[in-house]
C-alpha cells in the first residue's frame, strides 16, 4: 500500500469500496485524497492526524495517480464526485436517506433539487452547514442545520466545506448520526450538480488535463494549481527517493 507524506492510500476501485462499505461497521468514512489534501497534510501534523482517521483514501487526483502508478503502485482513480455519484446510486438502491451539508448559500439545496430529477424516489435533504473552521467547530447556524441533519438521521452524508475543514467536521461529527453507513468529503461536487461551475470536458479529464481546464475557467485558482500540478510532483518524488 502507498505512504504519502505519511498517509497510507488504498487507491481501489469502487466496487473494491463497495465491498468494504458493506463489510465495515458503521459509519464508513472515505477520504477523496488529491495533491492538494496531501500537501495540506504535510504542512500540518493535526490535518495529518485527521486523515489517518478515515477508514480509506481513495485516488482522487490525476497526479496522485500517475505519480503512484510510476512508482509501481497498482492503484486506481476514482474522481471524488464520480464516488459521491455512486453513493448516491448506491442509496437510491437500498431506499437509504441521503443528506447533503455544506456548499455555501443555497447551493446544497440546489444540488439536491438536480439530484431528485435523476433519482427521483431517492430521500435527501440538504443544509447549507453555515461557517467551518479549521478546527471543525461549526457556528450556530450551522449546528442548527447539523441539529436538523440529525434528525433527518441520514445513512450517506456528503460534506462540502472544502479541505481542510469538512475533513475536520467529519472527523468531529459523524458519529452524532445514528444510522449512518457512508460519510465522504464532496470539496466542489454541490457546485456541480447545481450548475454553479461545470466539469472539464471528458477530454481534458481522460488526458489528466482538468487542472487546464479549471485555470482557463477560474484564473484565480492559480496558486492550488500551481501547489497541484508543480509543486507535488516535486515533494512525492524527494519523498519516495528518500
Amino acid at each position: 500500500m502507498p505512504n504519502v507524506f505519511g498517509i497510507s492510500i488504498e487507491g481501489c476501485s469502487v466496487k473494491t469500496m463497495m465491498d468494504r462499505l458493506r463489510d465495515k461497521p458503521s459509519p464508513f468514512w472515505i477520504v477523496t485524497a488529491n495533491p492538494e489534501i496531501l500537501l495540506e497534510a504535510r504542512r500540518d501534523p493535526s490535518y495529518a492526524n485527521v486523515l489517518r482517521q478515515a477508514d480509506l483514501r481513495s485516488v482522487d487526483g490525476f497526479g496522485l495517480w500517475l505519480l503512484l502508478r510510476l512508482f509501481g503502485f497498482d492503484v486506481t482513480r476514482v474522481t471524488g464526485i464520480d464516488l459521491a455519484m455512486e453513493l448516491i446510486r448506491f442509496a437510491h438502491d437500498r431506499q437509504w436517506r441521503v443528506g447533503l451539508i455544506g456548499g455555501g448559500g443555497s447551493i446544497a439545496e440546489k444540488a439536491a433539487q438536480e439530484i431528485k430529477k435523476r433519482y427521483p424516489a431517492l430521500i435527501i435533504m440538504a443544509e447549507n452547514g453555515g461557517a467551518v473552521d479549521l478546527r471543525g467547530e461549526d457556528d450556530q447556524k450551522g449546528e442548527e442545520a447539523r441539529h436538523r441533519l440529525t434528525l433527518f438521521d441520514p445513512q450517506v452524508l456528503l460534506v462540502a466545506f472544502g479541505h481542510p475543514k469538512q475533513e475536520s467536521w467529519i472527523a468531529k461529527h459523524k458519529n452524532a448520526f445514528p444510522n449512518l453507513k457512508v460519510v465522504i468529503g464532496v470539496g466542489g461536487a454541490f457546485d456541480v450538480w447545481a450548475g454553479k461551475s461545470k466539469r472539464a470536458p471528458t477530454l481534458f479529464r481522460q488526458l489528466g488535463f482538468e487542472w487546464l481546464w479549471r485555470l482557463i475557467k477560474e484564473p484565480r485558482r492559480i496558486k492550488r494549481i500551481w501547489n497541484a500540478v508543480i509543486v507535488f510532483p516535486i515533494r512525492f518524488i524527494l519523498d519516495q527517493l528518500t
